[in-house]
């Protein structure tokens, strides 16, 4: 009897273990915009305690289905979702791993809102472009669950009033009871790991050829830290608006971006995460 006790409960824990390891994805790397052999850092498939996951969404342009864009080359377009990807995910990991006791890989994951319990499993979701990004109900209704259960939204890369107004199409559908709002310089967000009382717009690469630091017009021009909380007060969605923080990540290596530029990029990040995980 306790024999047989005994193997319906390891056939249980065998059938538990297997369903979770089955229900988190294992590391896929997609088509880019911008890169197609970026080197995969040989610690994609190792088991970390976390991992920033960048999210795949459908587009304004018809992405993932029907898309009317294609590629100079002559490639499917991949989605603005892939905008800086991977380069700036792995060098924004390897920051992490050097500024934070963070246990991360240098491998990102790319989650979906495709109704399976996968991106219950990625704490911190980051969404770039998102000034194109055009979210069905049931995605919303998904993105809404993850972040109500505790996770972490943060977006970036979007500019001027257009864009925003695009981006809280989808918002609104996320959720339509809950403000926007500014985010004051004494927020906890703002002084987890780093004091940042002074920040500043960051540009996008763009500044390279037009050497302007904002995009879309005049209304791109002043940089808003915003966001979304919760009923308890704390920040589930942080919104960076008139900002380029994935560029300044991805082409931090280069000696012609300023380097308080990237600085500050990073330092925001790091801020965010430490506080997403602390409160």
């Amino acid at each position: 009897m306790r024999t047989s006790a005994a193997l319906t409960f390891c056939l249980l824990s065998l059938i538990s273990a297997w369903g979770v390891l089955r229900a988190q994805r294992r590391f896929k790397e997609y088509p880019a915009i911008e890169y197609s052999n970026f080197p995969i850092p040989p610690d994609f498939d190792q088991k970390t305690e976390w991992v920033r996951a960048r999210l795949r969404y459908p587009d304004i342009y018809g992405y993932p289905n029907n898309s009317r864009l294609a590629m100079r080359d002559g490639r499917s377009f991949p989605g603005m979702w892939t905008m800086d990807y991977p380069r700036s995910d792995r060098h924004l990991l390897a920051g992490v791993k050097r500024l934070t006791r963070i246990d991360t890989r240098l491998a990102e994951q790319v989650v979906d809102l495709d109704g399976s319990d996968d991106i219950f499993n990625w704490p911190v979701v980051y969404g770039v472009e998102v000034g194109h990004w055009r979210l069905p109900d049931e995605q919303a209704k998904q993105l809404r669950d993850f972040l109500l259960r505790g996770g972490f939204f943060m977006c970036d890369d979007f500019h001027g009033d257009a864009e925003w107004a695009t981006f809280m199409d989808s918002m609104r559908k996320v959720f339509p009871d809950r403000a926007v709002e500014d985010i004051p310089d004494n927020d906890p967000i703002f002084h987890t790991l780093f004091d940042l009382d002074e920040r500043f717009q960051v540009p996008g690469a763009q500044f390279f050829e037009s050497g302007i630091t904002y995009e879309k017009g005049p209304s791109g021009k002043i940089p808003h830290w915003r966001c979304l909380r919760d009923d308890k007060g704390r920040i589930m969605v942080a919104i960076c608006h008139n900002m380029d923080l994935g560029d300044a990540w991805e082409v931090a290596d280069e000696a012609r971006y300023p380097e308080k530029w990237s600085s500050l990029a990073y330092r925001i990040a790091m801020n965010y995460f430490v506080y997403d995980l602390s409160h």
